[in-house]
């Protein structure tokens, strides 16, 4: 009986150590056996962005450049003649629609784009945001949800917002604001979270983190950070800061949402004069800034181009082509009419090349792919 007891008793021993031996092995076998999942599905995402830009004109390419506003006339002709990139929606768009209307309206624009659009809108919350008029309960700021009950709070917000523009068709926000500044009379003051430097970086962690989630496009702005200075929408902005003030405060808060993952980096049009002599927005070296010194490797989209910021430096046409040569994916346009045919001219006549506009075409085409649109057929040919 003795021997019977004692075998069983060595049995229960060796299972016991079976069992220690697995659950160690276990969690270095599971991080493996993701890291392959991942690899694998980045090299299908790329596969398809491939495949997809062998298809792709010249014309068709140079398109997808282009964040528009959506035109007054012909905003389904325009798609399928420019092949834009991306239509936003401003206040005007959303006149006489209930949240049925803007999905009905979204699907047409959708079935008019050879390759899936990317609409967006402006949607920050409190004084910026287009989708509001015709919801019975506008978004807050994100400093007045902060207010009331902290990250959670503002985290909350932000899936309930991403949830209802998915619905209707919208993948990207514009948001978040990752400016930071010290005055409560600067422009971008109440658009900014209110807060010290450290909470407003675990903000744009946090935020940036929830919408990667929610498969809602995030977009930190507006880089390299507004800080005190004024409204670009109205005039020309000079800022006098240093690179070094710039590194050692505002860009930790970009370099928190970029480390997070963010999509999309939007860049302001002041002229940052310690650094160069030309609106950020079509700076090569503001974009090297971002690219080199912060490693950022997604969609970097210029502010909108109508802002006086930019308008009164240079011509829209001139701009645009500035834009892309300095490095940026994305150009937030309603001049695209006459834009696209200038940049075309400009690759035709060896000042762009083709290359350059792949690199950028391949950035907006992976952020479509992250966002669930490419798995709709595209209609290129």
């Amino acid at each position: 009986m003795k021997k019977i007891i004692d075998i069983r008793i060595g049995l229960a021993l060796v299972f016991t150590f079976l069992l220690l031996v697995y659950a160690a092995v276990l969690p270095s076998a599971s991080p493996q056996k993701s890291a392959n999942q991942d690899v694998t599905q980045q090299s299908q995402k790329e596969k398809e962005i491939e495949h997809l830009l062998k298809k792709m004109s010249l014309e068709e390419k140079v398109g997808q450049l282009f964040f528009a506003r959506v035109p007054v006339y012909n905003a389904l002709e325009d798609l399928e003649t420019y092949g834009l990139g991306g239509y936003m929606l401003f206040a005007r768009d959303y006149e006489g629609l209930d949240l049925d209307g803007v999905k009905a309206l979204t699907n047409r624009f959708q079935e008019a784009s050879k390759i899936p659009l990317l609409v967006g809108s402006d949607e920050e919350g409190g004084a910026v945001t287009r989708i509001s008029a015709i919801l019975d309960t506008p978004f807050q700021s994100p400093m007045s949800l902060y207010q009331q009950g902290g990250l959670p709070m503002v985290l909350e917000d932000s899936q309930e917002k991403a949830n209802l523009l998915k619905s209707v068709g919208i993948m990207t926000g514009f948001y978040p604001v990752a400016d930071i500044a010290q005055y409560s009379d600067s422009f971008i003051y109440y658009r900014t979270l209110g807060a010290d430097l450290s909470k407003t970086r675990t903000y744009i962690r946090q935020l940036v983190e929830q919408m990667k989630k929610d498969k809602f496009g995030s977009m930190l702005k507006h880089f390299p950070g507004y800080g005190d200075n004024g409204d670009s929408h109205t005039s020309m902005i000079w800022d006098n800061r240093s690179l070094a003030e710039l590194k050692s405060y505002d860009l930790t808060v970009f370099a928190a949402g970029i480390k997070a993952g963010a999509d999309s980096v939007l860049v302001t049009h002041n002229i940052l004069t310690q650094i160069d002599e030309v609106p950020a927005s079509i700076s090569p070296k503001i974009n090297q800034l971002l690219r080199r010194d912060l490693g950022f490797d997604g969609v970097v989209i210029t502010d909108d181009f109508d802002m006086a910021g930019l308008a009164d430096f240079i011509s829209q046409e001139e701009a645009a082509y500035q834009a892309l040569l300095a490095g940026n994916d994305m150009i937030m346009s309603s001049a695209y009419q006459s834009q696209i045919p200038y940049v075309l001219e400009k690759i035709e006549q060896g000042e762009l090349t083709e290359k350059r506009i792949d690199d950028s075409v391949k950035r907006v085409l992976a952020w479509k792919y992250d966002l669930g649109l490419l798995t709709k057929s595209s209609k290129i040919n």
